[in-house]
């Protein structure tokens, strides 16, 4: 009887998890290449985002749980660079005025606790742009540019992907 009642309080605990941060999935063919992102959705429940919960200049998992992943079918080139087809771990450091995109060769992490900088695939420096269309939830898209977007509160982050 113990048994079963810490296996039912642990499965309530990750349905708990899972529902602050719902695991979601984007996908686009850009040029032939099929990619897909799953991540972690956490919601903004009324705490200030940029800077506090995501702290800027500090490596961030750029979602919740499960480090975020994204997954090429074929070589791709992100913002000018090229990545070879693979599943990667998306890695950012925030700023205000620019964020570090990081893919990484680890694509199995729990957050970004053993994150390992030498297994870095690529950096890369972007531009975030702030918008009037207010996101409570973390998401990510694809925009008609072949870009990937990364929208979460008033914060739009483009990623070029050819």
């Amino acid at each position: 009887m113990q048994k079963e009642q810490e296996s039912t309080s642990k499965i309530k605990a990750e349905t708990v998890t899972e529902k602050k941060s719902p695991l979601r999935k984007a996908d686009a063919t850009i040029n032939g290449v099929a990619i897909e992102i799953e991540y972690s959705a956490p919601s903004a429940r009324g705490r200030e985002v940029m800077g506090e919960l995501v702290p800027y200049g500090e490596i961030w998992r750029t979602g919740a749980n499960n480090a975020t992943t994204i997954m090429f079918s074929k070589k791709v080139f992100v913002e000018g660079k090229e990545v070879p087809a693979g599943t990667y771990s998306l890695f950012t450091i925030p700023n205000e005025d620019e964020w570090t995109i990081i893919l990484n060769k680890d694509a199995k992490q729990w957050g970004a606790y053993k994150y390992d900088e030498s297994k870095d695939q690529l950096r890369v420096n972007v531009r975030p742009q702030s918008t009037d269309i207010k996101r409570e939830m973390l998401d990510f898209s694809f925009n008609e540019d072949n870009e990937l977007v990364l929208h979460w509160e008033n914060v739009m982050v483009p990623i070029k992907i050819k």
